[in-house]
């Protein structure tokens, strides 16, 4: 039975570019690091770096949505590391808003803020 969310895992084709943006994304060093997958420990959850080509095909297949207390903070801050923005910020109702940016390694990102 499914109990939530735990990891994600996002496929990047430069390891160390990725370690370097992610790190400074959530203002943490990784808690795993090596070679073949580098882990962060944020909030609970685990946000992992996989460098493999092998296990996965380039392309938006799904959307895991970080929680933040406040969206439009956090998108200015994602959009001063050159981020694209896929969706910008907007209300989905109930109080609820969410956006969505691509991250430098093709990974679609959703960031969500419940009022």
């Amino acid at each position: 039975m499914l109990k939530g969310l735990r990891s994600v895992i996002y496929h990047v084709n430069d390891l160390e570019a990725a370690k370097k943006w992610y790190a400074e994304v959530f203002g943490i060093s990784p808690y795993f690091d090596q070679p073949f997958y580098v882990g962060y420990e944020i909030g609970g959850f685990e946000l992992g770096l996989d460098p493999s080509p092998e296990t996965y095909t380039s392309g938006n297949h799904s959307v895991a949505y970080w929680k933040t207390d406040d969206i439009e903070a956090a998108f200015e801050k994602l959009k001063s590391l050159n981020v694209q923005i896929q969706e910008d910020i907007h209300s989905v109702g109930g109080g609820i808003r969410v956006g969505t940016i691509f991250d430098p390694f093709g990974n679609l990102i959703g960031l969500i803020e419940e009022v």
